[in-house]
């Protein structure tokens, strides 16, 4: 397993910029994606890179988060740009198994199995 560690939340007002980080002890092979728990609603997906650096996002973040990464560093970042009140959540990062690769995101949780301890961002209006 990857040991994972996020940061970069905060709040903001609408419309607002945050860039959350995703440091990993190794990477290798793995996707790592991006999660969101928000209040009262159940934990989403919100942006993922797979193993060879494809990208995708949900629905509601697509054109306004953009995910990267640092390979040098074993870092990923997620900027998000013109946050809204309902971007706000507990947000976690997560990695699938440094030992198999991923041609497109999994569709599925349950191959993330590494995650961290989350960061909070809260976008008041």
């Amino acid at each position: 397993q990857v040991q994972l560690v996020e940061s970069g939340g905060g709040s903001v007002r609408t419309g607002g910029t945050l860039r959350l980080s995703c440091a990993g002890t190794t990477f290798s092979r793995a996707a790592v994606g991006w999660f969101r728990r928000s209040p009262g609603k159940a934990r989403e997906g919100v942006a993922c890179i797979d193993s060879f650096g494809g990208t995708d996002y949900s629905v509601s973040t697509r054109g306004r988060f953009t995910f990267s990464k640092e390979n040098a560093n074993n870092i990923f970042y997620l900027q998000m740009n013109s946050l809204k009140p309902e971007d706000t959540g507990m947000y976690y990062c997560a990695a699938t198994s440094p030992s198999k690769s991923w041609a497109g995101c999994p569709a599925e949780d349950k191959h993330y199995i590494s995650w961290g301890q989350g960061t909070q961002v809260t976008v008041s209006s």
